[in-house]
Parts: C-alpha cells; structure tokens; sequence
C-alpha cells in the first residue's frame, strides 16, 4: 500500500523547502493539475516548476510545514503553514525583507503512487495584510 503521508511530506521538504526541482517528476504525474494559494494554475512538470520558482524568488528561505495530516482512500488533506522571507516583488509590493507567513490548507489526489492534483487555499488576506504592514515600514530608499 502507498503511503501517501511519505509522498507529501517529500513534496513539501524536497520541492519545497529544499527547491530541489529534481523530485517533481518522481511526485507527480506529468499530467499533475495545481492550484495554488496564491490563486495560480499551473499544469504539468514545467509549469509547476515555474511556480516553484517564482515562489522561491519572492521569499527567501520559503518553508511550507504540515501542522496536520489526514488521508482516506486517494485523498489526503495537509494543514499548512508557509512562510518566507520577502525578499523579491511578491503581489504588488516591493520588497522589505521582512518575514511573513500565513496558514493554508492543502487537498491531495493521488493516482497509485504520486500527484495527480493539488488544490491549495490559503489565508491570503492576512498574508496582504501583513505586506501592507511591512511596506509601511520599508526604509524611503528601498
């Protein structure tokens, strides 16, 4: 029987917290179908990888951490929490390298052994809120 609790949490350490874009094709299926908590929509291993990196240069030292699992049948459901360091132009602001993190909710499908889809919500607003916040912060000359 697949673990899917494995599969996810070298989803999360390797393509995510490590950016090691090596492991994709070894998680997900090549017809893998995202949504992510920043209201993007990516399909397939190279469209993936783009958001992975887009993420990764708007947040330094970018985390995704399981605080919860469940799975049942081909489904599991993650708690999450993200966070990173804003270090690049990230939806309307600058950067103020500054850390932020919001809470997120993530479904899984599985086909056999790896991802078939992934559908992610995330606390956007707080997330927004917390730019704001710090862009009123960020020195003049920045």
């Amino acid at each position: 029987m697949v673990n899917h609790r494995t599969i996810v949490e070298s989803f999360y350490e390797n393509i995510w917290n490590r950016h090691d874009k090596s492991f994709i094709p070894s998680l997900l299926l090549e017809e893998f179908s995202f949504r992510g908590s920043l209201g993007q929509v990516r399909r397939g291993h190279v469209e993936f990888a783009e958001y992975v990196d887009f993420v990764h240069n708007a947040l330094g030292d970018y985390r995704c951490d399981i605080l919860d699992f469940v799975n049942e049948g081909n489904k599991a459901f993650a708690r999450m929490l993200f966070s990173g360091i804003h270090q690049g132009d990230f939806l309307g602001y600058q950067p103020t390298l500054a850390r932020v993190e919001w809470a997120g909710a993530a479904l899984f499908t599985f086909d056999q052994d790896k991802i078939i889809d992934l559908w992610v919500l995330g606390d956007v607003h707080a997330l927004l809120e917390q730019l704001a916040r710090n862009k009123s912060k960020t020195p003049p000359d920045r």
